[in-house]
């Protein structure tokens, strides 16, 4: 499967390195479309791709997928028109707080016939979450996300402080960055509006902590996730980067698992 990858961030080289670097036996990234040619000249000789900077050679380069790795941003702009031509694995799910983009993507995948595929991120037990309303109902969904404190705060803080309570919307709208995981909760589960946040800015910590609970007619979750940093990147989740992979594994492989 050849994969068209916008950006060239800590997770776009972390796709490259582990893909193309590792000779991945059945996916390979051969195209990368970025703003700067010449900042990422050496992507090509790196790792054998080709660089464009217009979205149509892009889209006309031989791909079966486009996987977005850039900003919130970008995928605003793109997503509408490529989902109309690719099968879209979005990374930056944080655009899909925009209710407008939703309807416009939704749309263009249903009538051009094309797949969007939302990577777990850094978290876990979406499949939970989409099970248990296929028939029956979810009652409660709620995100306790601890940080450390320098990476939410420039307070000079001796004890843990409570820096955003609200819903998942209100959350990416506040941290556009950094909290792309309560927007694919909210969508597995009971929507942005209703998708309850906490965040934490925690001096004790080095690592991100994500406690997330369920509560429906099926029972009762509980999920906590300590998640180690991304060795090139510490403001990204290692299992941020490998969940992009293992969505690329499962649209491969016939065999599926799980949802």
């Amino acid at each position: 499967m050849n994969i068209g990858l916008i950006g060239a961030g800590a997770i776009g080289k972390f796709l490259l390195d582990e893909i193309n670097e590792s000779a991945h036996e059945s996916l390979k990234v051969t195209s990368v479309l970025v703003r700067n040619r010449e900042k990422y000249a050496s992507l090509e000789s790196d790792y054998g791709v080709e660089l464009f900077t217009g979205t149509g050679e892009f889209l006309s380069s031989g791909i079966d997928i486009v996987v977005e790795a850039s900003t919130v941003e970008a995928a605003k702009e793109l997503l509408p028109g490529i989902i109309k031509e690719k099968d879209v694995l979005l990374i930056s799910t944080g655009a899909l707080a925009d209710e407008d983009l939703v309807a416009d993507v939704t749309r263009n995948a249903n009538e051009y016939d094309h797949a969007l595929h939302l990577p777990s991120g850094a978290i876990g037990g979406l499949d939970l979450l989409q099970n248990a309303q296929t028939f029956g109902k979810l009652d409660g969904v709620s995100l306790e996300t601890r940080k450390p404190a320098g990476s939410l705060t420039d307070e000079n803080l001796g004890r843990e402080k409570v820096v955003f309570e609200g819903n998942a919307a209100e959350a990416i709208d506040k941290y556009p960055k950094s909290m792309n995981i309560s927007i694919i909760l909210a969508f597995a589960g009971v929507g942005m509006k209703d998708t309850d946040v906490t965040i934490i800015a925690d001096p004790e910590i080095d690592r991100n902590v994500h406690d997330v609970k369920v509560t429906g007619d099926f029972g009762e979750a509980e999920f906590t996730f300590r998640n180690n940093p991304l060795p090139d990147n510490p403001k990204t989740s290692y299992l941020a980067a490998l969940s992009v992979c293992g969505t690329l594994e499962r649209i491969y492989k016939n065999v599926k698992i799980g949802s």
